[in-house]
């Protein structure tokens, strides 16, 4: 594997992102870099993430793939810590720290790891959902002919985004919610349905399916009512 392109970087995706989300990325780029989108300088980019899907979408292939990426930092890294010289020492005639050191106290080392990036802000309402469903959607077996997810054709009355991928392509956020709340629920859990969450929350208030937590205590409260 030693030189050959990364398909996740290709796909611009995640190592552990689910086969939903990988072919979503392929259908998005593949529109984007088509030879009649994008003319002649689209054919060898094209090539690129054709190839990349077709090793990612075969699960064996894709098994090796990551069995090779989880050997490959360990070797790559001693090899490369016993190329690497020593850093140069400051010479005594400037009195100035060599570049690679600071020159300042609590300056941060170039040989520390970076800060890494603070999380995903989130609503203080967001809750996991109940559905254990949505996992198992299989495109190369469930997308119907023309085009569409397994679902087929939407029912009418769209309202809200209308998703590109998976069991529910071609759907509104609003048809799926009067057809599959459950499904609703795994996608605000999914990376792929981050653009979508504010909808999402919205519909499955709407329906009765999620509720804030005043609303919750609200609720507890009135039991005890007198009347």
């Amino acid at each position: 594997m030693t030189g050959a392109p990364d398909p996740y970087k290709i796909l611009q995706v995640d190592s552990e992102a689910e086969d939903e989300v990988i072919q979503a990325a392929y259908r998005r780029l593949a529109q984007k870099y088509h030879p009649d989108v994008a003319g002649s300088e689209g054919v060898e980019r094209m090539a690129a993430i054709n190839a990349a899907w077709a090793l990612l979408r075969d699960p064996a292939q894709r098994a090796a793939l990551d069995r090779a990426r989880r050997t490959a930092p360990s070797g790559t890294s001693q090899s490369a810590r016993s190329r690497s010289p020593d850093p140069p020492a400051a010479t005594g005639s400037s009195g100035s720290a060599p570049p690679h050191q600071p020159s300042a106290a609590g300056a941060r080392s170039p040989y520390r790891p970076a800060t890494p990036p603070p999380p995903d802000k989130v609503s203080s309402d967001w809750t996991s959902g109940r559905s254990s469903h949505g996992g198992g959607y299989d495109p190369a077996s469930m997308r119907a002919a023309e085009g569409l997810g397994a679902a087929g054709p939407p029912p009418g009355d769209p309202a809200g985004s209308v998703l590109t991928f998976g069991r529910y392509a071609g759907w509104s956020l609003a048809e799926i919610g009067r057809r599959d709340l459950e499904y609703l629920e795994w996608l605000d859990r999914m990376t792929i349905g981050r653009p979508y969450r504010d909808e999402i929350d919205a519909v499955l208030r709407k329906t009765g399916r999620r509720k804030s937590a005043t609303t919750d205590a609200r609720d507890r409260r009135g039991l005890f009512r007198r009347r």
